[in-house]
């Protein structure tokens, strides 16, 4: 199955660059440069830290893999302020401005070789950006890889309605819906659910009675639309979400659904990079980690998700804790009054 999963994404990959890309960039040229080196930069993206769990899933298993002889693995926070982010701009627009500029400074100041948007919400957005016509690297969206585990689901429980959870953004575009009904599936099949508010209080507490609230809140709100006793499973399609699966396994057995399938496209999302004919390559990967961020990241998050983090890798967690501000490293120039609660 995971063979399928990371063919799957890697096609779909660059199907959407060919679809999206005024000018013609040869992606599967660009990634096969890429494997190329022995000596590797990956930048892993999000608007907020959720895609920490993406860069601690590079950190623990790219050493012993040997596909690079170095690999540099920088998260680059995308949040653009501490009072708000993507999901409270009104205009998308303004969120694709924004994000292009955080783009152009992650290739400017750090040379990737890869780029990985470990964020739904920003791999929804990518394709509209400037940047994505022009990009000279492979970039990777997580979309693909929520999509392909959800289609996967769906071939093991043909019947079943997926609920798939995710930022108001990710949920406006419909983009895992769209996709799906692509590959065959009735859009009876796929209840939208919008979590407002839950990567932020996930980052204060994964485990806090405010979190465990909201997730109760969504899963009801979801369950609401759907038959009784009929058959489901869920998707976690925002990057933070899996922090707290438990809290949602919780919730789900409340609702009467104890055994329920919970998917976290996390750690699927790089699964390309350990295909078989790359691994050994060298006796082993020197892997370095580092974090840096436009805005402060407060005792209160780190002490929150470093942990959590830490159980995959303790390189990416006190990458975490001792994290580089600097409120210069895009220039994200905005109306504030457009910033919402």
């Amino acid at each position: 199955m995971k063979i399928k999963i990371i063919t799957n994404v890697i096609l779909l990959v660059l199907a959407m660059a060919t679809i999206f890309c005024d000018k013609k960039i040869d992606s599967e040229a660009l990634m096969m440069e890429m494997f190329n080196k022995k000596n590797v930069k990956i930048v892993v993206t999000d608007s907020g830290l959720g895609g920490m769990s993406v860069a601690a899933d590079l950190a623990a298993r790219l050493p012993k893999s040997g596909v690079f002889q170095n690999a540099e693995i920088i998260f680059f926070n995308s949040l653009f302020h501490n009072k708000s982010g993507y999901n409270s701009l009104d205009s998308e627009d303004e969120k694709i401005r924004i994000f292009d500029i955080a783009l152009n400074s992650m290739k400017n100041k750090y040379h990737p070789d890869l780029l990985l948007i470990a964020c739904n919400t920003l791999s929804v957005l990518y394709d509209k950006t400037p940047f994505s016509k022009i990009a000279d690297l492979p970039v990777i969206g997580i979309v693909a890889t929520g999509v392909d585990l959800i289609h996967e689901q769906f071939n093991n429980t043909p019947q079943a309605t997926a609920i798939i959870f995710a930022t108001k953004t990710t949920v406006a575009s419909q983009y895992h819906k769209k996709m799906l009904i692509d590959r065959g599936i009735d859009e009876s099949q796929i209840v939208l659910q919008a979590c407002h508010k839950l990567a932020g209080s996930i980052e204060r507490g994964a485990d806090s009675p405010e979190t465990a609230e909201l997730i109760r809140k969504y899963v009801n709100q979801a369950m609401s639309t759907i038959d009784a006793d009929h058959s489901i499973f869920a998707s976690l399609n925002c990057t933070h979400y899996g922090y707290s699966i438990e809290q949602f396994r919780v919730s789900f057995a409340e609702a009467g659904y104890p055994e329920v399938t919970i998917i976290d496209p996390n750690p699927e999302m790089a699964d390309f990079l350990f295909d078989e004919k790359y691994l050994h390559r060298y006796q082993e990967t020197k892997v370095s980690v580092k974090v840096v961020s436009k805005v402060s990241i407060s005792d209160e998050k780190k002490d929150s998700l470093a942990p959590l983090i830490q159980k995959t890798s303790f390189a990416a967690a006190e990458a975490l804790r001792n994290y580089r501000y600097d409120a210069d490293l895009f220039d994200a120039k905005f109306d504030t009054t457009q910033l919402k609660d």
